[in-house]
């Protein structure tokens, strides 16, 4: 939209292990606004339908409010994001949720494709439940081929002893299209 403004479209969809289900279907739609090159603010509205195996069918509305600040450390960059997040659900119940994720990043060329890697740490506060419920572990990198397009590559480690499946280790794909 501007320097200052970005509007974010997104679209997850997740298959079961034959890749021919859907398991679960997202969409979300929000802003990063740049109060400077350290601040930004996320507002964010997302939507989640699910149908886990053997259980009934799952939607979620979520309003999620966040910061995330930027900082350098000599050649690499240290990156927190803290969300709060307002969660309408069926059929669980309502939550509130708060997520805090510490990112290391660092540029490096394989190859001579420049790429940037990543090590990150999420944490999940539930207040339905007041408690940490989960731990997302991620190891990562990405690639930009140009201006509007980014490939990002990761493997993550998920541990949460309240959902089903709770600890799960994820090999994942984002592909990032910017206008």
């Amino acid at each position: 939209m501007t320097k200052q403004v970005d509007f974010v479209l997104t679209l997850t969809t997740r298959t079961r292990r034959n890749i021919t289900v859907l398991a679960d279907e997202r969409w979300g739609v929000g802003w990063v606004i740049k109060v400077n090159k350290y601040l930004s603010f996320n507002p964010f509205y997302f939507h989640r339908e699910a149908d886990p195996p053997h259980l009934r069918h799952e939607w979620e509305d979520r309003l999620t409010l966040g910061a995330t600040l930027r900082f350098p450390v000599k050649k690499f960059s240290l990156v927190e994001r803290n969300w709060f997040e307002r969660r309408w659900r069926e059929p669980q119940v309502d939550a509130w949720r708060y997520r805090n994720r510490i990112q290391l990043e660092h540029p490096f060329t394989l190859n001579k494709t420049k790429l940037t890697g990543y090590v990150a740490d999420e944490v999940f506060y539930d207040w339905s439940i007041h408690d940490w419920v989960r731990n997302r572990f991620t190891v990562g990198a990405n690639h930009a081929f140009n201006k509007h397009f980014t490939l990002d590559l990761y493997i993550m480690r998920q541990n949460d002893g309240r959902s089903r499946p709770g600890d799960i280790t994820i090999l994942g794909s984002q592909l990032r299209f910017r206008m």
